[in-house]
This record gives C-alpha cells, sequence and structure tokens, in this order.
C-alpha cells in the first residue's frame, strides 16, 4: 500500500499505464488519480521519462526480490538456486500487468517505455547482474573470477530475453537455464 506521495504518485501511474496505456499517463491526470497538484507531481517524480525510468527500476527491485527468495531456498546448490530463480522470475513476468503493457503494442504504438527494458537497459542490466553476482560469489564456482562476470551477463541477458518474449513454460526454461549456467560455472 502506497504510503507517501511519491509512492501514490507511481502507484496511479503504473495502474494508468496498465489500463489505458503510457500515452495516457499525463502528469494532469496523474495528479488527478494521485490527489495532488501537478506541481507535486513534478516536484516528487519530475518528468515523464523520470517517471517512466522510476516506475521501471521499482519493477525491477520487485523481480530481483524474487530472485533473492529463490536463492535463500537452495543455499547449497548454485545450479538448483538459478533454476528456482529463473522459474520463479519468468512466473511472476508472465502475471505481471506492467510488463506485459511495456512489452505489447496493445495500446497502438505505445512504445516510449519499451527501450527502458531493451536498448536503454543499462542500469537494469547492472542492477540485475550486481544482485546476481553477489548471490553467486558464496556457493564458489568453479569458473575463474576473469570468466564470472560474463557468465553472469549472459544468465541475466537470457533471462531477460526471456520475459521480453517466452518460448516455453518458465518449468522448462529455468531447468534449460540452469542447465546451461552449470556448465558454464564449474569452469
Amino acid at each position: 500500500m502506497p504510503t507517501t506521495t511519491r509512492e501514490r504518485i507511481v502507484a496511479a501511474a503504473v495502474e494508468m499505464t496498465t489500463s489505458s496505456g503510457w500515452a495516457a499517463v499525463t502528469m494532469g491526470r496523474l495528479a488527478d488519480a494521485a490527489g495532488v497538484s501537478r506541481q507535486t507531481v513534478y516536484n516528487e517524480v519530475g518528468s515523464k521519462p523520470a517517471l517512466a525510468e522510476t516506475m521501471i527500476l521499482e519493477e525491477l527491485a520487485r523481480f530481483l526480490q524474487v530472485v533473492e527468495r529463490a536463492f535463500d531456498t537452495e543455499p547449497d546448490d548454485l545450479t538448483r538456486a538459478i533454476e528456482r530463480a529463473v522459474t520463479d522470475v519468468l512466473t511472476y513476468a508472465s502475471a505481471n500487468k506492467l510488463l506485459h503493457a511495456v512489452v505489447s503494442a496493445t495500446h497502438g504504438a505505445d512504445t516510449e517505455l519499451l527501450p527502458l527494458l531493451t536498448t536503454n537497459a543499462g542500469s537494469l542490466l547492472g542492477a540485475a547482474k550486481e544482485v546476481i553476482s553477489a548471490r553467486v560469489a558464496p556457493y564458489t564456482p568453479g569458473i575463474d573470477a576473469e570468466h564470472l562476470d560474463p557468465a553472469i551477463d549472459m544468465v541475466v541477458r537470457v533471462v531477460l530475453s526471456h520475459v521480453m518474449q517466452p518460448s516455453g513454460s518458465p518449468e522448462r526454461t529455468g531447468a534449460d537455464i540452469a542447465w546451461l549456467a552449470g556448465q558454464v560455472l564449474r569452469g
């Protein structure tokens, strides 16, 4: 439940985006929905592009919480932890209304948010790789340090690809990605 003014504004933006599309989000409509002035919207979230980035990064934080919980359930087996994390992330993604609003073209040519997940996804990828690196380290994978970062980058990018365009069930994809990652991480 949003408690701060900023949280209410971002929640209203997410609701508008999922129900009507990003193009329908205006600072005036957002102010009305959050029960604040337009100036308050600008003061709290800045420009519309800044709001978009905030929405995406907050959603990323929820995805990374899913990853954290998955690793917590498999503290002794890195491959199983990866499988659980991938499966849980893909399951979460399949039901995520904001992600669907961003990825689908159901709102016409409303693709302003999509680059935040694709071509301009640097901060998203960086945050995900940082969390995964921290979670993988305690397992002491057999791969040398020089190749660990590229291996993690590969896994994160493959998972993001499946988030954007699933090709199978979360369980099958999780098992496949975990198997591949397990092969690479053994070194």
